[in-house]
């Protein structure tokens, strides 16, 4: 699959990856993210906050500033 997702769109794909984790575990904290990133009927989400959060997120990821890979420290 190589489609470009609008950042929308990327955003309902974390949202449902999310609600699937949450189906899961049942995490409390999981739970209250959701919840706050619920659409409105106006297309934005319940804390109107997360959106500029998101779009600072997606233009990161754009610019490669993401570093996701896994780092372990030794103590």
């Amino acid at each position: 699959m190589n489609k470009t997702l609008t950042s929308k769109d990327a955003y309902l794909a974390m949202f449902s990856f999310l609600e699937e984790y949450y189906m899961r575990t049942k995490s409390n904290e999981v739970g209250s993210l959701l919840s706050g990133m619920c659409l409105m009927n106006d297309g934005m989400p319940m804390d109107q906050a997360y959106w500029s959060e998101w779009e600072c997120a997606v233009q990161r990821a754009l610019e490669k500033q993401v570093n996701a890979e896994a780092r372990f420290s030794k103590n």
